[in-house]
């Protein structure tokens, strides 16, 4: 089992944000981070979830992400993000990102898990200080799904 412990920050919504994420399976650990000139904190978020599924490279593996993020937990359990695909994401935002998320996580067998943020759980915490370290860089780059 792949664990994938996700977290974005946006300093202002819009504003420069940034991603963490963090990849546990069987001893290893991997993190990943980038940073964004102008965002959302939904935008990070779901993001986050994207790239940690990206960088499996192993199809069909049970993979379990772990999000403080209600907007990507409850979209993908309750199937919302289906119906917004049913109606070509009419009047809903991030739509380049939920087509690019729902072609990803089709390849795998994802369980998610809620977990509350900012209450200790460490690598939640690590994804968190990635998101934050991300954003502050100098060398921040465009989110072409938000301001192209």
């Amino acid at each position: 089992m792949i664990n994938i412990f996700t977290d974005g920050s946006s300093r202002g919504n819009p504003g420069p944000g940034g991603y963490g994420v963090v990849l546990t399976y069987n001893g290893h650990r991997k993190e990943l981070s980038a940073g964004f000139t102008r965002t959302t904190n939904n935008r990070m978020e779901l993001m986050a979830v994207i790239v940690g599924l990206e960088a499996i490279k192993v199809p069909n593996i049970p993979i379990t992400i772990y999000s403080d993020s209600k907007y990507v937990v409850e979209a993908v359990e309750k199937r919302w993000v289906y119906t917004w695909l049913r109606n070509n994401f009419k009047d809903k935002k991030n739509e380049d990102l939920w087509r690019r998320f729902i072609l990803i996580y089709e390849k795998y067998r994802v369980k998610f898990v809620w977990i509350k943020g900012h209450a200790g759980h460490p690598e939640n915490e690590r994804c968190d200080q990635l998101a934050v370290a991300a954003a502050m860089q100098s060398d921040l780059i465009a989110d072409q799904g938000y301001e192209g």
